[in-house]
């Protein structure tokens, strides 16, 4: 199983970005669970979002009502809107499913 992140960039605050996890060996749509993570410079990596077949979407409070995760089972990836970017939301974003990490993908705001 991989996962490949991609869709990272540099924005100015204010704008959107949205990052793509192209999975393989599995098929997403049978994972319970997938999950957008993210590292800032000197932080812990930080669980963004999680799409959940049980119990829906669920966000970090610092990115509620701006950011998105879906699925796309015909293209088995999975996606992060993220809207109205913030200088915080600087970081590695990591997608995530049970056991396995993906290369992450850099965004970087500038205020």
């Amino acid at each position: 199983v991989q996962l490949q992140a991609s869709g990272g960039g540099s924005v100015q605050a204010g704008e959107a970005l949205r990052l793509t996890c192209t999975v393989s060996g599995v098929r997403i749509n049978t994972m319970a669970s997938v999950a957008w993570y993210r590292q800032a410079p000197g932080k812990q990596r930080e669980l963004v979002a999680r799409s959940s077949i049980f119990e829906g979407a669920n966000y970090a409070d610092s990115v509620k009502g701006r950011f998105t995760v879906t699925r796309d089972s015909g293209m088995n990836a999975v996606y992060l809107q993220m809207n109205s970017l913030k200088f915080e939301d600087t970081a590695v974003y990591y997608c995530y499913i049970p056991e396995v990490w993906g290369r992450g993908t850099l965004v970087t705001v500038s205020s």
